[in-house]
C-alpha cells in the first residue's frame, strides 16, 4: 500500500472517530492517461479538508463543491473525463477518463479495524455494497488493489511495498535511492563488516543477518521484491532459495547471462520445483543496455514497476539458457 493510502486511511479514521463527516473516494477506473492508479485515496471531511488525491489536483476541487452542495448518503459511481469540455474543464491528460466511487464513511466501515490489521503487518481486503453501503472483511485477497463490477467494490490495504536487497554494493545503494523514491520500504541485508561500514543510505534499514536468515526475518509476501547483488554464491544462493519458496512478488539476481545460467542449474540441485525456478528474474532488469550502477538500477527497478502495473513488456535479449520449460507471460 502507497504511504499516501495509509496515511489517508489514518486521517479518516480520525475525523470517523471525531464524529466529523468523511466521505472516501477511490479511483475504480482510468482510461488512457490518468495521473493516479486504481485504488488511489481520496479523503474529504465535513470541515473541508483533504488527504490524498484522486487525480493530481486536476478534479479534487469539483469533488469539494460536490459535497458542499450534497453529500451522499449510500456509495455512488462518478465519472470524470467523459466529455471533452470535461478533460478541458479539469486538466485531464489527453484522453483521460477517471471512475470514482464516493463513500460515506461510518463506524461500521471498518477502516479502524483494517488500520489495526495493517500496523499489525498484515494485509487486508474489505467489500463495499453500493447498493446499501454495508462493508465487510473477504477472506480470498485479491492480487490487484480492487475489483469492480459496479455492484460490489473490493478494496485491498495493506503494508507498503517492501524492498530486501542482498548486499550492500554501489549498485545497491542506487537501487536503494530509487525504490525510495517509489516508496519503498528497504532492507539491505550485508553480513560483511566492510560493506556495512560503507552504507550510508538514509532511510533503509541495514540489517547484519545472514541472507537467508534477513528472507525469512522479512516474511515475504505479494508486496515484497527481493534482488540479490552480491556476486556471491554463498550468499546470494541461500537467499533466493527461501525467496523462490516465498510469496514475493519479484525475486531477482544480477549477473550475467551465463551466470544465471550456472546459477540456476545450483538451484536445481536443491528442493525447488520447476515452477519456482521460473520465478527468478536473471538477468535481473530490462535489458537497456545498462552499464553503470545507476543505470542497472533503472533497468531493475522499470521492469518491477511495470509488472506492478501489470504490463509485461517484450524483451530484445535472451534471458538465462533455460533448464527447465517455463510457461509463457500470461499462461
Amino acid at each position: 500500500m502507497e504511504s499516501v493510502n495509509l496515511e489517508v486511511l489514518r486521517r479518516a479514521v480520525g475525523w470517523i472517530e471525531a464524529d466529523v463527516p468523511v466521505t472516501l473516494a477511490t479511483v475504480t477506473k482510468t482510461w488512457g492517461s490518468s495521473p493516479r492508479p486504481e485504488g488511489a485515496l481520496l479523503a474529504i471531511s465535513g470541515n473541508d479538508h483533504l488527504v490524498g488525491s484522486v487525480s493530481g489536483g486536476c478534479i479534487e476541487d469539483d469533488l469539494l463543491d460536490r459535497l458542499h452542495r450534497m453529500r451522499p448518503v449510500r456509495p455512488e459511481i462518478v465519472t470524470y473525463g467523459v466529455t471533452t469540455e470535461q478533460t478541458q474543464r479539469f486538466g485531464l491528460p489527453c484522453g483521460g477518463m477517471l471512475q470514482l466511487v464516493l463513500e460515506p464513511l461510518q463506524r461500521r466501515s471498518l477502516l479502524r479495524e483494517i488500520l489495526d490489521r495493517i500496523e499489525r503487518g498484515g494485509l487486508a481486503a474489505r467489500s463495499l455494497r453500493l447498493s446499501d453501503g454495508h462493508a465487510e472483511f473477504v477472506a480470498e485477497i485479491p492480487n490487484t488493489a480492487i475489483v469492480f463490477d459496479g455492484a460490489t467494490l473490493v478494496s485491498v490495504f495493506g503494508p507498503r511495498w517492501r524492498m530486501l536487497i542482498i548486499g550492500a554494493s554501489q549498485l545497491s545503494r542506487f537501487l536503494a535511492e530509487f525504490a525510495l523514491a517509489l516508496d519503498y520500504q528497504v532492507t539491505v541485508s550485508e553480513p560483511r563488516e566492510e560493506y556495512r561500514a560503507s552504507w550510508a543510505i538514509p532511510g533503509t534499514i541495514l540489517s547484519e543477518e545472514m541472507p537467508d536468515d534477513a528472507v525469512v526475518t522479512m516474511h515475504p509476501d505479494r508486496r515484497t521484491v527481493i534482488i540479490a547483488a552480491t556476486h556471491d554464491p554463498k550468499l546470494d544462493d541461500l537467499a533466493l532459495i527461501d525467496a523462490l519458496k516465498s510469496d514475493a512478488f519479484y525475486v531477482g539476481a544480477l549477473g550475467s547471462r551465463a551466470n544465471s545460467t550456472k546459477r540456476l542449474e545450483r538451484l536445481s540441485q536443491f528442493d525447488l520445483n520447476d515452477a519456482a525456478l521460473c520465478r527468478l528474474h536473471a538477468p535481473v532488469g530490462l535489458p537497456l543496455g545498462s552499464r553503470t550502477p545507476p543505470e542497472i538500477a533503472l533497468a531493475i527497478l522499470a521492469d518491477i514497476t511495470a509488472r506492478r502495473n501489470g504490463i509485461e513488456l517484450v524483451r530484445t535479449l535472451p534471458r538465462a539458457e533455460p533448464i527447465v520449460v517455463c510457461p509463457a507471460p500470461g499462461e
